[in-house]
């Protein structure tokens, strides 16, 4: 089956998941989390992309990050992939598919969107009833982003930035965004832009995004189409 081209433009952030095969384990101790992670700052920093939230959950992953230049999403994730699996074979005498064959992926508009898609990434934990905070979770951004806690991985986006001007403000208001419980149509959306991988934004955002790539960047328009106008005989 003809597979679309992704979505994929230098600058703009990109949610990512990551399942495992037939929505299997793909950590079985922490070490695996340990070292996925330490896999993932190595490829990102040699790749030139910036990861700004992530969280490993038991069968899949979640990431949010904003390559430099074309095509470095997909090196991330098939360098990411390779790494991965070797390593668990020879941990855990592993043989067969560890993750599923492709990881979806969907650009974020980075106005209205981004900091969204940061709360909906390091809530994963919460919503899973894993614990009941994120901050209680060890294997996400948000010890980094809300708390402080220093980690090498993470590269704060604009936006994130944008919140305050000074580091103590700036992770407040971060944790305030966590406050703020997510209506279950914003929860959706996430969700089902991320397995359709079109563009999670405004129209706006969304136009802009298919002048530059001369292709859909979401669902068809609905609506009668244009009639082309009758050919003349010359």
């Amino acid at each position: 089956m003809f597979r679309q081209p992704r979505l994929d433009l230098p600058g703009v952030a990109q949610h990512i998941i990551q399942r495992g095969n037939d929505r299997q384990p793909c950590f079985f101790e922490d070490a695996d989390r340990r070292r996925y992670l330490d896999d993932l700052r190595e490829a990102a920093l040699k790749l030139g992309c910036a990861v700004h939230a992530c969280v490993l959950m038991t069968n899949h992953v979640h990431l949010l990050v904003t390559p430099s230049g074309v095509g470095q999403i997909s090196s991330l994730m098939q360098s990411l992939g390779r790494r991965n699996v070797r390593y668990v074979t020879l941990r855990h005498h592993r043989t067969g598919t560890l993750w599923e064959g492709r990881f979806k992926a969907c650009l974020v508009d980075s106005e209205s969107y981004l900091l969204r898609c940061h709360r909906y990434i390091e809530m994963n934990p919460v919503r899973a009833g894993m614990v009941e905070s994120p901050a209680e979770y060890p294997w996400s951004s948000h010890p980094s982003n809300a708390l402080g806690f220093a980690d090498p991985l993470l590269r704060p986006h604009p936006c994130y930035l944008q919140l305050a001007a000074g580091d103590h403000e700036r992770r407040s208001r971060y944790r305030e965004l966590f406050e703020q419980r997510p209506s279950d149509e914003e929860l959706d959306s996430i969700r089902l832009h991320l397995q359709r991988q079109h563009a999670l934004g405004p129209e706006r955002f969304r136009a802009a995004i298919e002048a530059q790539l001369k292709r859909r960047a979401g669902p068809a328009r609905i609506g009668r189409s244009r009639k082309r106008a009758p050919e003349i005989a010359l």
